[in-house]
């Protein structure tokens, strides 16, 4: 390959040219003042063209990040490291610690996430997914009621077989609030196909306001009762979060002592 002289002006609209033709906006961005720099502390050719294509990856990456937490549906942002053990003293920091590394993720490991309303099912639940997408984990929230509805509408489009691949493909599953709505024996069915398809493969985090005695509530079928509690607890990391609720403390706080 032959190097053309140019002066700098030739130099930079070709290297802006260059990059949208390329899709290399950072590069577009970063090269003038990278290059200056590097003029400036005599850096070589190399170690300029080293700092230029890192900067290009480090912003796509954390583009990449930011897509995967919108992609995930989240309905509100909850991070863990804001998660206030003080309102939940049974649950060890090193457990957060431990849902924020994601290695149960790698291992295909389940999390069950059991306590009464207000006490942090959904923020602990939403936290790992978020921390999930910031380590480039594909994830999707979703409620049990409103997978359920989508499956129970994928089945009657006969795209079912398609809607449980594309859940069986996600890093973590996340579904919350287990418990709040009965699911009648064609919804559990429907939910169990989702579980299997991602069985000792795949991690599914779940928060429920039941205990597993009180799931045969949820699921009208006794037997898919028993089919669902096992797929989601074998190998499981099962955290209870207690029953006293953080939001009913704050909002008496707020009020103050009665008078």
């Amino acid at each position: 390959m032959t190097i053309t002289a140019m002066t700098e002006p030739a130099a930079e609209a070709a290297i802006v040219a260059a990059c949208r033709a390329l899709h290399l906006p950072t590069v577009r961005a970063e090269a003038p003042t990278l290059a200056d720099t590097a003029a400036k502390e005599r850096i070589t050719h190399r170690a300029y063209l080293a700092e230029v294509l890192a900067a290009e990856v480090d912003e796509r990456d954390t583009r990449r990040r930011a897509r995967r937490v919108v992609e995930a549906r989240f309905p509100r942002l909850k991070r863990l490291e804001d998660f206030d053990l003080t309102a939940a003293p049974g649950i060890n920091p090193a457990t957060l610690a431990g849902l924020a590394s994601g290695a149960w993720i790698d291992a295909g490991e389940p999390v069950v996430l059991l306590g009464d309303s207000g006490t942090g099912k959904s923020h602990l639940l939403i936290g790992m997914g978020v921390a999930a997408c910031e380590a480039g984990r594909r994830v999707r929230y979703v409620t049990c009621a409103s997978l359920v509805n989508e499956l129970a509408e994928a089945a009657d489009d006969r795209v079912l077989s398609k809607v449980v691949a594309r859940y069986g493909r996600f890093d973590l599953l996340l579904v919350d609030e287990l418990g709040y709505v009965r699911v009648d024996p064609k919804g559990a069915e429907l939910l169990f196909q989702v579980l299997t398809e991602r069985e000792e493969r795949a991690s599914v985090a779940t928060a429920s306001n039941h205990p597993f005695s009180e799931w045969g509530q949820t699921f009208s079928d006794p037997r898919l009762a028993a089919a669902v509690v096992d797929r989601l607890t074998f190998r499981a990391h099962i955290i209870e979060t207690g029953t006293d609720s953080y939001r009913l403390r704050l909002s008496r706080a707020k009020k103050g002592p009665r008078s």
